[in-house]
């Protein structure tokens, strides 16, 4: 998810050309330590959902809603958050986000029950999202974003076999608490928040029902794998009052500008796809490797955590030649490497392969991710950029909440 976040075409494109940051801003290493642990929290599931299924007294498939909730409170808070950050600064979303992640966190250290500890991990999600919105709107050149890229790469790929290792040398619930973390960084960036915290939007008329209808479509749309005909009707139903409301309302939660613009829509639906695909790869592959070619969980952990460093930096490469490449030739790279990493998963067999199977899903997706999201904001007019970022990004996360629905129903079903 990470991923989802921060924009690594950004750094990638102009990392050379760069000017160093104006000085007095937040130092980038605090807004890395505030941002990037979520990304590691968000994967710390993958290789011990049975394990956490077992625990709660539930079936794998249930147990899979906790990675659903995290993706879907990922999800819509980026845009909630950034809207709130825009109109009323930097110190509120902090405390707010910062609240969310503790009181989450506390819930999955603390419960029982499978419902509470879904809350928590929904609360600990939107806490995560805050204080990504909040690291975003500090970084204050592509350099500095490239450090945060950085960071979230390098622990999105190592969640997987870091929760792996905290659930067997203490509990799960630990595996799940990592993002915790983020709290050390927010003295001093609240600090220098309070010097540096950029101007906030006017404050017009909050357009509440845009923001409520916005989150009843994303909500049903990440009940879609779970419960298809009621939440295909509520999504639809949804989805028709909002295109109403963006007729009367078009410079509203959801620009009309952005909804009629092929570029944004392209770009966006392009990565809903492709981060559906990573998503599944990453949950799916763990298991088949066992399946197909006896690997316990130690090596499958070991070999997916090179296997999504590699396809990282290796969609960093491809972000950094994106505008010598044009958009034709990068969208054709990523479906290209997209499909051909389905197609490994459905028919692989040898370890290896399935390995770069997951490599070409996260190159896919992190390079979506990365080039898209630039596209998607050339499309919105100045203003209305920061919500072509937000709109984009739920796109993505959406599939953060399809690909583990749609791992358990074809693999993980069973266990």
């Amino acid at each position: 998810m990470t991923t989802t976040a921060t924009r690594a075409a950004t750094a990638a494109a102009t990392a050379a050309t760069a000017s160093p940051a104006p000085p007095g801003l937040v130092p980038v290493l605090w807004l890395a330590l505030l941002a990037t642990p979520v990304a590691a929290a968000a994967n710390a599931p993958v290789l011990i959902l049975p394990d956490m299924a077992a625990s709660l007294g539930v079936r794998t498939e249930t147990a899979a809603w906790l990675v659903a909730a995290f993706a879907w409170a990922m999800a819509v808070s980026v845009p909630l958050l950034s809207g709130l950050l825009r109109r009323r600064g930097l110190t509120p979303v902090l405390r707010l986000s910062g609240a969310l992640l503790l009181g989450g966190t506390l819930l999955v250290a603390a419960s029982p029950w499978l419902p509470v500890t879904l809350l928590g991990r929904a609360a600990q999600a939107a806490g995560g999202a805050g204080l990504v919105a909040a690291a975003m709107s500090l970084a204050g050149s592509a350099r500095r974003m490239g450090v945060i890229s950085a960071g979230f790469g390098m622990l999105g790929a190592a969640g997987p076999l870091l929760g792996a290792q905290l659930s067997h040398a203490a509990s799960w619930r630990l595996s799940l608490s990592v993002s915790l973390v983020s709290l050390l960084a927010l003295p001093a960036v609240s600090r220098h928040a309070a010097i540096t915290t950029p101007p906030t939007a006017p404050r017009n008329r909050f357009d509440a029902r845009g923001a409520a209808l916005l989150t009843v479509l994303a909500t049903a749309l990440v009940l879609l794998p779970h419960a298809p005909a009621a939440a295909l009707g509520s999504a639809a139903v949804a989805a028709v009052l909002l295109a109403l409301h963006v007729r009367r309302r078009p410079d509203g939660f959801v620009p009309a500008a952005l909804v009629r613009s092929p570029l944004f829509l392209g770009s966006a639906l392009l990565a809903l796809a492709l981060s559906t695909s990573y998503f599944t790869l990453l949950f799916a592959v763990p298991r088949l490797l066992a399946d197909r070619a006896g690997w316990d969980v130690t090596a499958a952990g070991a070999g997916q955590l090179v296997a999504l460093l590699t396809g990282s930096a290796l969609s960093w490469l491809l972000a950094a030649a994106s505008a010598r490449m044009g958009r034709t030739a990068v969208r054709t790279v990523l479906v290209t490497i997209g499909t051909l990493a389905a197609l490994l998963a459905v028919f692989a067999s040898w370890g290896p392969l399935l390995l770069v199977a997951t490599l070409g899903g996260v190159f896919g997706a992190t390079g979506a991710n990365a080039v898209l999201s630039m596209q998607a904001a050339s499309s919105a007019p100045d203003p209305q950029r920061p919500t072509a970022i937000g709109l984009f990004t739920l796109c993505y996360q959406l599939g953060g909440a399809f690909g583990p629905a749609i791992a358990t129903a074809l693999v993980l079903g069973g266990a």
